[in-house]
């Protein structure tokens, strides 16, 4: 593995030879993270690079990592031998990398229940931000959901919890008021992984002060853009994307498609990092939650928020691009 010297020193010609894993491998092999550069004449836009991007929570002014790991179905998994070395090594790559949201719901399984164990096991629970979901009817059953995930996630503080898929919405957010309150959890929020509740999610924000909202967004499900997004920083509202790979689906639109050159301006080198720094050169966007429970497959995912982001003519020409998929 070669050292950061050495990388600042690469030639464009042997950059742009490089595989994608070749490329991702040397950004681990620094303690801070080395991006490499896309040619030598640009080493001081590669030593601002090595840190992952952060964006302003609006009510607080904390920031976050610009992208976070979702766990749906990922980390809803017996714990075995196996599942357990793989998803640690996930969870330690992730801080590693300068992750720190980590999105789950009861709705997930076990994914609570890992995420308990292995934060717990790996002495990382302070290096997060955990934030999951209430998903019942009626008040009680929400306080006893919520009382479960404390138990699950084995802590006594979440981070953000958020109203999942709208469901008994208006009970619940005054449950997670008084938890505010008290300091049993810092942020609440609403969710919904469907463009046809937007309706729904616009009046909530309008009419509840939230912290989150956690909807949609990717390059093959854009409705988020017209209304939600811009009432988001209307109202200061942070915004968490999931399905930013339309559940997949973009993946199978650019297999074996070449990757735009002129993606290279914005210092992005895979179809992951494509679709991920589309989603967060949004500026209303705090955070993308890719879920992976593929080391490899994180690594990737992390470079989106690391580098420049394409402004608002290029992310034009990325929705093109995506388009003709």
């Amino acid at each position: 593995m070669r050292d950061v010297s050495t990388s600042l020193d690469m030639t464009r010609e042997k950059v742009q030879s490089m595989t994608r894993r070749e490329a991702t491998r040397l950004v681990t092999a620094g303690a801070a993270g080395l991006v490499l550069p896309i040619g030598a004449s640009r080493l001081r836009a590669a030593t601002e690079s090595s840190t992952m991007l952060t964006r302003a929570i609006p009510s607080s002014g904390e920031k976050l990592p610009v992208i976070g790991l979702g766990t749906w179905r990922t980390f809803d998994v017996d714990l075995t031998a196996d599942s357990r070395r793989q998803l640690e090594n996930v969870l330690s790559l992730f801080v590693k990398l300068g992750g720190r949201v980590i999105d789950s719901s009861p709705m997930y399984g076990h994914a609570e229940d890992v995420i308990g164990d292995l934060t717990a096991t790996l002495g990382i629970r302070d290096k997060l931000f955990v934030a999951t979901k209430v998903w019942t009817r009626g008040k009680e059953n929400g306080i006893r959901s919520m009382e479960r995930s404390m138990v699950r996630l084995r802590t006594k503080q979440i981070d953000l919890i958020q109203v999942h898929n709208l469901l008994d919405v208006h009970i619940h957010l005054e449950t997670l008021r008084e938890w505010k309150e008290q300091g049993r959890i810092r942020y609440i929020g609403i969710t919904h992984y469907e463009s046809g509740a937007f309706g729904e999610v616009e009046k909530i924000m309008r009419n509840e002060k939230l912290d989150f909202v956690q909807i949609n967004y990717s390059l093959m499900e854009r409705d988020a853009e017209e209304r939600v997004l811009p009432l988001a920083q209307e109202r200061g509202i942070g915004v968490i994307v999931n399905r930013p790979f339309g559940g997949g689906d973009l993946f199978s639109r650019a297999r074996s498609k070449p990757l735009p050159e002129w993606a290279a301006e914005f210092e992005c080198r895979s179809w992951a990092q494509f679709f991920l720094k589309w989603i967060v050169g949004h500026p209303a966007v705090t955070c993308a939650i890719p879920a992976t429970d593929k080391p490899r497959h994180l690594e990737d995912n992390m470079q989106g928020g690391i580098g420049r982001l394409p402004d608002a003519k290029m992310r034009q020409r990325m929705v093109e691009i995506a388009s003709s998929l």
